[in-house]
């Protein structure tokens, strides 16, 4: 199956090799980058900025005078947690009066402003790993991309409510005794609020990671991650009914713990179909995915030397304007996706090319040489990755200097039969 091209089948054969890959390299990633341990920072977070948040949420909604009807939108949305919810409100509003009294005004608006910055850039963090992007936004970026991510949700709420209200006046008013349309504006009345949570998460997936994320591949996550959601909201509620009858023993306290399971579970499902996305966006890029991480060490200076190539002749080239990205490079090398991630990420290192982002595509990384293309050889590169890394060990070089100048013989040469060979004159299968 990892061995099958794109272009070796087609049809309904291809879209079935595809969901197979999709869906194994999302459990793969999902178990082997063990985000269920990042789902549990998550959660500690999100109990340490909740009250914050909703704070922020609810001064821009007061803002804007719609305060009552996104009170009234959480709850609906959430019905399980109309309790907490109500108890956060008292918390937000306390809140709020603090942070506008006293001689603490600024710095309290400082730290509310803070708290919730830092469970965002968290959130982002989070999503740049699983799309193995190591590179994070710059600090601009983030106030502005966070700053209109909060402002918008209470709107986008607000109007959801509005929406929905109105379908129900519509439909009671005038439709509701038509056999036929009677039914099915009951059905879109219940399935509003599941598509606006549908599009929570595929704003999330788009918006969050530092990395461009096709359309599609969101939304087939999304529905996934609020088809679970909505499941998972129906198994809370029963357990909350069940729950209650140890309330005389508990008290207050025995939500407490179902209320942790329930953020910890919906982190998972949204880092798992966050994973499933990447995956999804990438299927075709995953062929010999297995052999990625068992790449030789010859081979695997074959590759770095033929992505730098590739780079720096694109950089040469006076008539192409638009430099490598990580996607460009990996389908014209053939390389699958993450393999051209790591040696670009080594090349970076190694000082031979640099990233650049544009303002007009931030989340877009290109790449140029980091040095002048008329010193950059085979020889060169080879001798760089050969010296990467520490040689500081206590090895007495002075009693095994025979088996060290033995060793450095093997690489002598390589380096001078390939020192002249400049990376902006090799072929590349031209």
């Amino acid at each position: 199956m990892w061995h099958i091209r794109e272009h070796e089948v087609s049809g309904i054969h291809r879209l079935y090799i595809n969901a197979l890959k999709s869906i194994y390299m999302a459990i793969k990633g999902f178990v082997a980058e063990n985000l269920t341990q990042k789902a549990s920072a998550l959660t500690y977070s999100t109990v340490l900025s909740i009250v914050p948040l909703l704070a922020v949420l609810l001064g821009i909604a007061k803002g804007f005078g719609i305060q009552d009807i996104f009170y009234k939108a959480l709850l609906d949305y959430f019905p399980s947690h109309q309790e907490q919810l109500t108890r956060s409100f008292g918390f937000v509003d306390n809140y709020l009066d603090q942070v506008r009294s006293g001689i603490f005004l600024g710095f309290g608006l400082l730290l509310l402003l803070y708290t919730v910055f830092n469970l965002l850039s968290t959130i982002e963090s989070a999503f740049n790993d699983i799309w193995e992007t190591p590179k994070g936004r710059p600090l601009k970026a983030k106030i502005t991309s966070y700053f209109t991510m909060l402002f918008l949700l209470p709107v986008i709420i607000t109007v959801s409510s509005g929406l929905t209200l109105t379908m129900s006046t519509i439909k009671n008013s005038f439709i509701k005794d038509y056999i036929i349309i009677g039914p099915i504006s009951e059905l879109v009345l219940h399935l509003i609020p599941f598509v606006l949570i549908v599009f929570t998460f595929v704003g999330m997936f788009m918006a969050m990671p530092n990395v461009k994320v096709r359309f599609l591949p969101a939304l087939l996550s999304g529905i996934l991650a609020g088809i679970a959601f909505q499941t998972f909201q129906v198994m809370y509620i029963n357990g909350m009914m069940w729950i209650s009858k140890y309330n005389s023993i508990y008290g207050s306290f025995a939500a407490f713990p179902l209320l942790l399971l329930w953020i910890q579970l919906t982190w998972i499902i949204i880092l798992f179909c966050a994973k499933l996305c990447y995956a999804i966006q990438n299927v075709d890029k995953f062929y010999y995915e297995k052999e990625t991480t068992l790449v030789s060490r010859r081979y695997s200076d074959f590759l770095t030397i033929l992505v730098a190539g590739h780079i720096i002749q694109r950089f040469v080239d006076i008539s192409t304007q638009t430099p490598h990205t990580a996607e460009s490079i990996a389908n014209t090398c053939k390389i699958p996706i993450r393999l051209t991630m790591i040696i670009i990420r080594e090349l970076i290192e190694l000082g031979i090319i640099i990233e650049v982002n544009y303002p007009e595509d931030l989340k877009t990384g290109y790449y140029y040489p980091a040095l002048d293309p008329d010193k950059i050889s085979i020889g060169y590169i080879v001798q760089l990755l050969d010296a990467k890394g520490s040689e500081n060990f206590k090895v007495d070089r002075q009693r095994y200097a025979t088996e060290w100048q033995l060793t450095l013989a093997t690489r002598s040469g390589l380096k001078e039969t390939s020192a002249d060979t400049l990376l902006k004159d090799l072929p590349l299968g031209n």
